[in-house]
């Protein structure tokens, strides 16, 4: 007869999607959003929380929501003819298809293909800080 063990075994690319949604900080590195949130929610978790990123380039294409505790501290929030154009205002109560970040710090980050929701109040204030910037030296925030 043979003995067996119950120890799982998992693969490489789980193993290192388990890494990624352990992680706390990352520091000048290129993140893609899409393949962040979908391993999140392969570990169950249906937002980003509690990550900061400094220095790094944050890749799209992605609609991010802004939730509760994120802030964004020096960055450049993207290209656009026009900066409004970032940011996409909610039909309702609720929205689907976005990558959720609570209590998230964005450090001197760049966002490239990445638009941007949230409440009412924080589309507001992104879209005044957005036009001063460009009136400025750039779409920083």
């Amino acid at each position: 007869m043979t003995d067996k063990t119950d120890t799982a075994t998992i693969s490489a690319e789980e193993a290192a999607g388990r890494a990624l949604v352990a992680r706390t900080t990352f520091e000048r590195e290129a993140v893609w959003l899409p393949m962040l949130a979908v391993q999140h929610l392969n570990a169950g978790e249906r937002v980003i929380d509690g990550k900061t990123f400094t220095d790094c380039l944050i890749e799209g294409p992605a609609v991010m929501v802004v939730m509760a505790g994120t802030h964004f501290d020096g960055c450049n929030m993207g290209v656009a003819g026009n900066p409004r154009t970032l940011l996409l205002k909610p039909l309702g109560d609720s929205v689907a298809g976005v990558v959720g970040m609570s209590n998230c710090q964005f450090v001197r980050c760049k966002f490239a293909h990445i638009g941007f929701t949230g409440a009412p109040e924080f589309l507001e204030d992104m879209e005044r800080t957005l036009i001063s910037a460009r009136a400025g030296d750039g779409a920083k925030a």
